[in-house]
């Protein structure tokens, strides 16, 4: 009899607690969601992060609350998001430095702590200098480097981030060496090279764009496959016989434990987001690049790159 009792307890209220869970993600997203991007203000995954919440806005029950967690070349931030409790309320901004992070000891969280939502949006590493730099083309910028290594410094969104692997990846390929100056974010890395702090950097187009328009700055090269539309007049590096082209991605994606619920909520609003003209027409006037893949393919995109980082970064020189 005892036996009975417990097995019609086990069948009656056994699933009434396997429910409850699922009734809470189905009200999802009850509460605002932190959208954390792991950079300061001001570069490029802080703009797709803010530019996306606001476009979100329409198309989803609670409003993005930006939360800026930079430090340890993003490092911080990813892992605020991947250790926090998986049930939606806090979004990761991706970036290509996820990749890297563990390649360099700067921490453990990796790709496999998370599950892509959606790749966003993508634009190359440049070579950018000062307007009143002594270098106006890449060949001079290419002669001066190779005739006094060590002497060119360039700034980065931090140790190990893409600026940093960009540049030492071309002075690897010229076989000179740069300073390299990490800084908290790509923002940060552009005003010290406005400051005079450093004499080029390597952070993405679109966040040099602004200060390239208002003559602050020139771009000499970009680390793209072909020439960008908006500077038709600036050579890739391949063209000069530089054979490197690296995109720095911004995407979205959760912890890898967030269930399924979550998941498709979150995808089936970036497909929706992504799709919206006035975002589009936002991005361009941010000079982002939309570059949108969904959950899946992103994911594959990812372990190719991933593969790339392993076999590339070991052999450079990433001294500071």
């Amino acid at each position: 009899m005892k036996g009975m009792a417990r097995w019609l307890f086990a069948t009656l209220v056994g699933p009434v607690f396997a429910a409850a869970p699922a009734s809470a993600i189905a009200e999802y997203p009850s509460r605002p969601v932190e959208l954390v991007v792991s950079f300061a203000p001001g570069g490029g995954v802080d703009a797709m992060a803010r530019a996306f919440a606001e476009a979100a806005r329409p198309h989803f029950a609670q409003p993005f609350v930006i939360v800026n967690k930079p430090g340890a070349s993003g490092a911080i931030g990813l892992a605020y998001v991947a250790n926090a409790p998986a049930d939606g309320s806090k979004v990761a901004m991706i970036f290509a430095e996820l990749l890297t992070i563990p390649l360099v000891g700067l921490g453990k969280v990796s790709s496999a702590d998370f599950e892509p939502i959606a790749r966003l949006a993508s634009d190359p590493s440049t070579v950018t200098v000062r307007a009143d730099a002594p270098w106006n083309t890449l060949d001079e910028f290419i002669a001066y480097a190779k005739a006094n290594p060590g002497k060119v410094t360039f700034s980065n969104a931090g140790n190990a981030s893409i600026s940093h692997i960009s540049a030492a990846a071309f002075a690897q390929k010229l076989g000179t060496q740069f300073v390299h100056v990490p800084y908290q974010g790509s923002g940060p890395a552009l005003v010290g090279l406005v400051g005079g702090q450093v004499d080029a950097t390597a952070v993405n187009y679109a966040v040099v764009a602004p200060q390239v328009a208002s003559g602050k700055l020139k771009v000499l090269a970009v680390m793209a496959d072909k020439r960008l539309a908006s500077l038709e007049r600036v050579p890739t590096l391949r063209e000069r016989g530089v054979d490197i082209s690296i995109d720095v991605w911004r995407g979205m994606a959760v912890a890898k434990r967030s269930p399924k619920e979550v998941v498709d909520t979150l995808s089936g609003l970036a497909a929706k987001v992504m799709e919206d003209p006035k975002l589009l027409e936002l991005l361009r006037t941010q000079n982002l690049s939309a570059a949108y893949l969904d959950g899946p393919e992103f994911a594959r995109e990812l372990m190719r790159q991933g593969e790339w980082f392993r076999q590339t970064i070991p052999a450079l020189d990433m001294k500071n």
